[in-house]
């Protein structure tokens, strides 16, 4: 049995010798096997363009829009291009409605929403993660199911709640709940707490430190591309939300953007050229925080980078 497990491996290095001489004997080869690499480059490069443009279309399709005359806009078939490129439609629809005071109100409630998810997520994960107590894992899976609930379920409990409180036509329904923490933003900040080693925090509290101490000054600084997760999903939850603002706010002074952008919409029409700039231009600070924090962002998701 050893002598013919000798000849096999004596053929299999044969057999390679054999096909390392004939790649040296034929340059060819590695230049063929160069050209299939780059025509698979090519091909990723094609393929990856065309979904990006045909992930961006709509985007196009709303500047086109907002640059165009009504009578452009309504008329068929229709022009990828606008005829005119009308720039004072982002000017008259700024001026249609008092939208810099909806900018202040949406500023407002989502700063106040991001420091509030940011805050409550982070030292309810960290008691999670870090701190021993009876039924963390029950407790913890009960914050977990919390996610099953539709949010419509809710919807009319909460409004009833807020209603006897006299929040109604007020920004507490849309803030206070933010300072009580979902159950992702805490999924997902626990197991960026949990790459942590337990090491650092019994070392810190070999120094006296508490553990409100060891959360501020070494859990936030350690676990800030998952902060910045949570503060950019937070911000987009808050300046795009609409059912909120619809449902609390009745005072025209109290409107957000999302509220203001339905002055364009009528019973009988809607100036679907100004409609479309107006929300491109809400869409602006959304694109701009992504484009600068993407890379904090990418890291964040990364539940393994945590402890680096």
């Amino acid at each position: 049995m050893a002598k013919t497990t000798d000849d096999a491996s004596y053929v299999e290095e044969a057999e390679s010798l054999k096909t390392l001489s004939g790649r040296n004997e034929n340059p060819g080869y590695f230049e063929h096997r160069g050209n299939r690499k780059n025509m698979l480059k090519l091909i990723n490069f094609v393929l990856l363009a065309a979904g990006s443009l045909l992930i961006l279309s709509p985007l196009w399709w709303m500047i086109s829009t907002s640059l165009k005359t009504m009578a452009e806009v309504m008329s068929f078939p229709p022009t990828f291009f606008p005829e005119s490129w009308n720039w004072a439609n982002y000017i008259r629809t700024w001026e249609a409605a008092p939208f810099t005071q909806y900018t202040i109100n949406t500023l407002t409630i989502t700063t106040l929403v991001v420091i509030g998810n940011v805050l409550s997520n982070s030292f309810i994960a960290y008691g999670f993660a870090k701190i021993p107590f009876r039924g963390k894992n029950v407790l913890f899976a009960i914050v977990l199911a919390t996610m099953m609930i539709p949010g419509f379920v809710t919807l009319i409990p909460q409004y009833v709640l807020f209603a006897k409180l006299n929040w109604v036509n007020t920004y507490f329904p849309l803030v206070v709940p933010a300072f009580f923490g979902s159950a992702f933003n805490i999924f997902l900040l626990r197991q960026f707490y949990m790459t942590i080693p337990n090491e650092l925090i019994e070392a810190a509290k070999m120094e006296g430190a508490n553990h409100f101490y060891i959360w501020w000054k070494i859990g936030l600084p350690l676990t800030k591309p998952a902060i910045a997760t949570v503060a950019i999903f937070s911000f987009n939850g808050a300046w795009n939300d609409f059912l909120g603002p619809l449902l609390y706010l009745n005072d025209e002074n109290l409107y957000t953007l999302q509220i203001g952008l339905q002055v364009f919409k009528g019973q009988m029409n809607t100036q679907w050229n100004y409609l479309m700039a107006g929300s491109l231009l809400v869409l602006l600070p959304v694109i701009l925080l992504f484009f600068f924090f993407q890379k904090y962002f990418i890291q964040g998701i990364n539940l393994q980078s945590g402890g680096k």
